[in-house]
């Protein structure tokens, strides 16, 4: 499949979703035209107020539920290529089907609509997660032929009961199997091939100011709890539960060279730069400033917790990057969310 060099013209899905905002900021830093889905005139006006300084690059079309059929109909027409985010994220949903659904319905609905409707869309981008690859195995060491096969299952079991990271992974690797499935079908009648990104936990800046709390997305949301001096305290337990993390500009950065780098067609990219404990985050925390308003925690009690590692050396080698370290994310992410008063 060719390429798709700017200044060619992209579909952002969920255009104001953390991710999608820093992917709608890069591709126009790096010369493409960007139409961003919204629910929305009120959220796109916005985006056209905070891209302003990019003339008329960025424009946006009204999506207002993607699981309806036929939603993305009208938004793919006349575009070169898609980045696809939006999908619910969050670890609070009750039924399990109020995040499957939507992503299974908006993964294939928007794949339907390229088929039907964009036969100039040469390329598109899912935007998935690294709990689509994540399952119980010793040692938890994972790269891109992994796959969860144990939350699908977990909430086939328990329904309602599963826990809430279980339910949201079971949406993104049930909508990520679906996508790839479509691809595998539809070979020899579309146009267009794919590439998945695989994000870890996604922190880091902010591209607009926020006003509140509640304008932060979930993960932004627990980097601040974790961060936040709390009575009671937080337990040694609680601060050493581990995770692994990346910076959204280097994840906005992958899916931008992921629309111009042939070796990607057809491949999953784990995109990942480190492990971590939260009680990790604090010492970094503390060992580059003075900070009284951050609890200190267990000042070196994460270093022998043992971790998930997802091996990001296919993504750096294709792409030519190299991801921030987990001490810019921290210090960056915390700078962010001070410079805005959270």
């Amino acid at each position: 499949m060719p390429i798709i060099a700017s200044p060619a013209k992209v579909l952002v899905t969920g255009a104001t979703g953390y991710i999608a905002v820093w992917v709608c900021k890069t591709l126009l830093d790096k010369g493409y035209s960007v139409v961003g889905t919204v629910r929305s005139d009120s959220k796109g006006e916005k985006l056209k107020e905070l891209f302003k300084n990019y003339n008329d690059k960025f424009s946006y079309v009204i999506v207002e539920d993607i699981s309806k059929d036929g939603a993305f109909d009208k938004a793919v027409v006349g575009v070169d290529a898609v980045q696809h985010l939006a999908s619910p994220v969050t670890f609070g949903a009750d039924d399990p089907q109020d995040l499957i659904v939507p992503a299974l319905k908006g993964t294939t609905g928007i794949l339907e609509s390229i088929k039907a409707y964009a036969p100039t869309v040469k390329r598109v981008v899912l935007t998935s997660s690294v709990v689509s690859i994540r399952n119980e195995k010793t040692p938890p060491v994972y790269d891109e032929s992994d796959w969860n096969v144990d939350a699908p299952k977990a909430v086939e079991k328990f329904g309602r009961n599963a826990p809430g990271p279980v339910k949201y992974g079971a949406s993104k690797v049930l909508a990520e199997r679906a996508a790839w499935e479509f691809m595998d079908k539809n070979k020899d009648s579309i146009n267009f091939d794919m590439v998945a990104i695989n994000p870890s936990f996604v922190w880091g800046p902010l591209v607009g100011p926020v006003n509140s709390e509640k304008e932060i997305n979930e993960t932004l949301g627990f980097f601040r709890a974790y961060i936040t001096i709390k009575d009671p305290a937080l337990t040694g337990e609680q601060l050493n539960v581990p995770g692994s993390c990346v910076d959204v500009r280097d994840v906005a950065l992958v899916h931008t060279l992921a629309l111009a780098n042939p070796e990607a067609a057809g491949e999953r990219f784990i995109v990942n730069s480190s492990s971590f404990t939260y009680q990790d985050i604090l010492d970094i925390i503390h060992e580059h400033g003075d900070h009284p308003d951050v609890p200190k925690g267990f000042p070196g009690a994460g270093k022998d917790v043992v971790r998930r590692e997802y091996l990001n050396a296919k993504a750096e080698k294709t792409f030519g990057i190299k991801f921030r370290s987990l001490q810019e994310i921290c210090i960056d992410t915390l700078t962010a969310l001070r410079e805005n008063g959270l």
